[in-house]
């Protein structure tokens, strides 16, 4: 079954895509200074984490919101974010009492435009955050192994290729500390019953660890690891057969793809009449 195989397969597109929850040696590369952040949890129970999924029906994008309300300061991130909503995004940050410190992105996305950039022109001091591989802009640029700090809460950098080369996906920390079960965001790599167009090293992660995907076109929210390797119907088959599923899609050409992927690659920000970036991602 496949779910056996993910944990064997090399992707063509990284040297080294496997991720290794043991990792506890990781350095710490972007721990804020003095930060801190208050408020409840959701299918978490944990009381640091204040957690709120957030939805862009246009593009079906999911935002999410995370912070650590028990800090003084109330570090918070945007992973994900789309310039559509930033206005909301922003208004429920203030609301909520939070300091956004992180808008990060899960890879450079095709169906929309992120809003890290103009949520960097509203709040002085937001860091844009995306990997390394993606090969575009941002103030952070993160690789396997690294930890995104918000108070005493962290996410841990996976790399997750295939559906892009750049694609990553966060987890919540590892520890009594920290939210249980745990919590991954998947971006377009795993999708709840699907998956993006790639290949991908997930089902490593413990089985109750819930799933949050970037987008889902169906009304689920959430889903398990647990749930995905029992009935994902794409990726409960052998690997020739998801060969087969995913080479017979039959996919229209993605209609933000030639305006979200330019403006994607740098941030979100760019005077779009200029000669658009090749667009290597989708």
């Amino acid at each position: 079954m496949l779910r056996i195989s993910l944990l064997r397969i090399s992707l063509p597109c990284s040297s080294s895509p496997i991720f290794n929850l043991s990792q506890s040696h990781l350095h710490s590369k972007l721990r804020p200074q003095a930060m801190a952040y208050t408020t409840s949890s959701h299918s978490n129970n944990n009381n640091k984490l204040l957690f709120r999924q957030l939805f862009e029906k246009e593009s079906s994008t999911y935002t999410y919101l995370l912070a650590d309300v028990s800090h003084p300061d109330k570090p918070a991130l945007l992973i994900d974010p789309v310039d559509k909503t930033v206005e909301r995004d922003l208004t429920l940050v203030k609301e909520l009492g939070l300091k956004l410190i992180y808008a990060m992105n899960t890879h450079v996305h095709a169906d929309h435009v992120t809003g890290t950039g103009l949520i960097k022109t509203k709040v002085p001091g937001v860091k844009s955050v995306i990997s390394k591989a993606s090969n575009s802009k941002a103030d952070v640029l993160i690789e396997a192994g690294d930890k995104i700090h918000i108070g005493d809460l962290f996410l841990e950098v996976r790399p997750t290729p295939g559906h892009t080369l750049g694609c990553i996906t966060y987890v919540t920390g590892d520890g009594p500390d920290q939210p249980q079960p745990r919590m991954a965001f998947t971006g377009d790599t795993l999708l709840i019953r699907g998956c993006g167009r790639t290949d991908f090293q997930i089902f490593v992660l413990p089985k109750d660890t819930l799933i949050y995907p970037a987008h889902d076109y169906k009304g689920f929210t959430v889903s398990t690891v647990g749930e995905e390797m029992l009935y994902n119907p794409r990726l409960t088959k052998d690997e020739e057969g998801f060969k087969n599923i995913m080479e017979n899609l039959n996919l229209s050409y993605p209609k933000m793809i030639d305006i979200a992927v330019p403006a994607n690659m740098v941030c979100g920000l760019q005077d779009l009449s200029a000669n658009p970036v090749e667009a290597t991602s989708n």
